[in-house]
């Protein structure tokens, strides 16, 4: 049986991080979740990524076990946290890991800060150029881009929906949402399923993630909403792209965006017959993967 332990600590900016950490061997891997989730939803991976790997997952700020004393405005405030978090633990010369939403943090995080990553792996991950958030406020209104947080949170689509079960407990509609575009084959087991759906009701920032995801630009394209920044060319590590043939949640054209964006420094693998959760449509396909990519010198 692996060991794994549940840890905090308190960063400089008064949040305070909760994280899991795996023992392991020499090769150190962090672990960055996306929307929806925490380090929680990183338990099979924990669980039998190959020994040789030290792991660590952590709790974005708003997450799991974390604090959420200040809002997330923007994806440079979750990345600006894990370096906060890595320094406090001492973890360099690692190689990140990003689902979903995690993966734009990862990007930042290597952009903004060199000489911590030495590999970077984009699982499933939104665009260089981000997620738009479309919307709507009104029942009689047809969705549009939104440009600004105060409209996030009075969406009548994702946002409100989500943040009421998360409030009553509606177990069944978190489920049924899971089902329909993330769990669409298979199925974490039930107990560990049951674990998920009350993880998720942990998340305490659901507007801001969409928010951030929405204004997220490290691309020299206009997104649609604001210019990129560019930050995409201080990403100086290989890194490896990852999506299921059949992920509902990030499009194809996401990856394709990314792919552009990132260039000779991408490596692109699909995984066949997974979704947006490879973690759970076909985990040792998805650990191959990782682990070829982690090997390589």
């Amino acid at each position: 049986m692996v060991n794994v332990s549940m840890k905090k600590v308190l960063l400089p900016n008064g949040e305070t991080l909760t994280y899991r950490e795996r023992e392991g061997g020499d090769i150190k891997v962090l672990l960055i979740h996306g929307n929806m989730t925490s380090s929680k939803h990183w338990d099979l991976v924990l669980e039998n990524m190959d020994a040789k790997y030290k792991l660590y997952a952590v709790d974005l700020r708003g997450f799991g076990g974390s604090s959420y004393h200040k809002l997330i405005m923007s994806i440079k405030d979750f990345s600006d946290d894990v370096k906060l978090f890595v320094d406090e633990i001492g973890l360099k010369d690692f190689a990140a890991v990003g689902w979903s939403t995690g993966g734009a943090v990862a990007m930042q995080f290597a952009a903004d800060y060199p000489g911590y990553c030495n590999k970077l792996i984009l699982l499933a991950s939104e665009s260089t150029r981000g997620y738009p958030f479309d919307g709507k406020i009104n029942e009689t209104d047809e969705p549009r881009r939104f440009t600004s947080h105060a409209e996030i949170k009075q969406d009548l689509i994702r946002t409100i929906p989500v943040q009421t079960a998360y409030d009553t407990n509606d177990t069944h509609l978190l489920k049924l949402i899971w089902n329909s575009v993330i769990y669409t084959h298979n199925q974490p087991a039930p107990e560990r399923y049951d674990e998920y759906v009350q993880d998720m009701r942990t998340q305490r920032n659901l507007a801001e993630v969409h928010h951030a995801n929405n204004t997220f630009n490290i691309s020299h394209h206009h997104n649609g909403l604001v210019d990129g920044n560019g930050k995409v060319d201080l990403i100086n590590v290989p890194v490896l792209v990852l999506q299921g043939d059949r992920d509902m949640v990030v499009i194809k054209e996401m990856t394709k965006e990314l792919l552009e964006d990132l260039g000779e420094k991408a490596t692109y693998v699909e995984l066949k017959n997974c979704g947006h959760s490879p973690l759970v449509d076909d985990l040792p396909q998805l650990l191959n993967a990782m682990d070829q990519f982690l090997e390589e010198r």
